[in-house]
């Protein structure tokens, strides 16, 4: 062997020494990372009955389906701690943590207390970030476990206008809810603008939940129907005065003038209606409340006299609306036409 190899030979080995001891200096000297945004969430059960919640006396309501811890201490090789630091300042290190009811044996209705140092070191999140768990704030979290039972419990629609009538088929479902207010519990639907547009046509098919306190919901697992109707306004008697206003074809325009027989005016002063009090004015102000439609065929009539009803001249925007009706019977009048030539010839001079 030469010179020249035993002094490569040491080279290598001088520089794999000071390698494995860079290594084990990094292993050694542990850093510390502190976290102040893990959230721990109740996960769903497979159990619909079981109804788990973290108790929070800071809060109102004091039931949370989740908690954000105030630390976490995590332990480990700097390079690793810069890894998790560098995804933290990405945002892209996500902790959120599930608490499975199940599995930490809490399947009866009482209160747990959850040791949260010991869930975290069984973490799978935590783990695979390759840091140790040295702390947290809290140490323990309260926990409540109620079962419920299953109860047929009526539905209603939220968010709407009074005015507006409801129609919910079925309009009850089966769903869980707390024993003790099982009989007063109610499920509840929404819809959204869109859908109450559409459900004014078409019903509109909905899940309906159960709020069992404010921001916990549970969907029942029963769709439902839901039709929306404008609600019956409230319509009061009253008496418009009434002009009676004639309508005829251009066919017949200067060739023939109405004659009435034995016309009473006061038949006809005034129309009885049953409207909401805008409604009446709308209609008082029409230029006719009365219309006697003419017929090109009345021209040929066998008999001298006719006799039709006038037509109550209503605002459609108010008959559509159902704001308006009549409250009498539509009157009758008996008329003749008078050709114009022979009246102007009888009154020459």
């Amino acid at each position: 062997m030469t010179a020249k190899n035993i002094k490569f030979g040491k080279v290598s080995i001088v520089v794999f020494l000071t390698i494995l001891i860079w290594v084990w200096a990094d292993l050694a000297q542990d850093e510390r990372l502190i976290l102040s945004d893990v959230v721990v969430e109740v996960a769903k059960s497979s159990n619909p009955a079981l109804w788990v919640s973290f108790v929070d006396d800071q809060k109102e309501p004091n039931l949370q389906t989740s908690v954000t811890l105030d630390s976490v201490v995590l332990k480990g090789p700097a390079s690793r701690v810069a890894e998790v630091q560098r995804l933290r300042n990405k945002g892209s290190l996500d902790l959120s943590l599930f608490l499975i009811a199940d599995r930490e044996g809490m399947t009866k209705t009482d209160v747990h207390v959850l040791d949260v140092m010991d869930f975290l070191r069984q973490s799978d999140d935590i783990r695979r970030l390759g840091l140790a768990v040295e702390d947290c704030k809290p140490q323990r979290l309260t926990v409540r476990v109620q079962e419920l039972v299953k109860m047929s419990v009526a539905v209603e629609c939220a968010g709407l206008d009074p005015s507006v009538q409801v129609k919910i088929q079925p309009d009850t479902v089966e769903a869980y809810v707390p024993q003790e207010e099982a009989g007063v519990r109610t499920a509840t639907v929404r819809l959204l603008a869109d859908e109450q547009n559409r459900a004014k046509n078409v019903p509109v098919e909905k899940t309906p939940y159960i709020e069992l306190v404010p921001g916990q919901r549970r969907e029942v697992s029963t769709k439902v129907k839901v039709t929306l109707a404008p609600a019956e306004k409230s319509l009061i008697d009253d008496r418009v005065p009434a002009v009676l206003g004639f309508c005829f074809s251009q066919n017949m325009q200067g060739k023939f003038c109405i004659v009435l027989e034995n016309d009473d005016p006061t038949t006809r002063a005034y129309v009885m209606v049953q409207a909401t009090g805008e409604a009446s004015k709308l209609y008082a102000k029409m230029m006719f409340q009365m219309i006697l439609y003419i017929r090109d065929e009345d021209r040929q009539a066998t008999e001298p006299v006719i006799s039709r009803e006038v037509v109550f001249n209503f605002p459609q925007e108010s008959v559509q609306a159902g704001e308006i009706r009549a409250n009498q019977p539509a009157p009758t009048v008996r008329f003749r036409l008078e050709p114009i030539a022979e009246k102007n010839a009888s009154s020459g001079p």
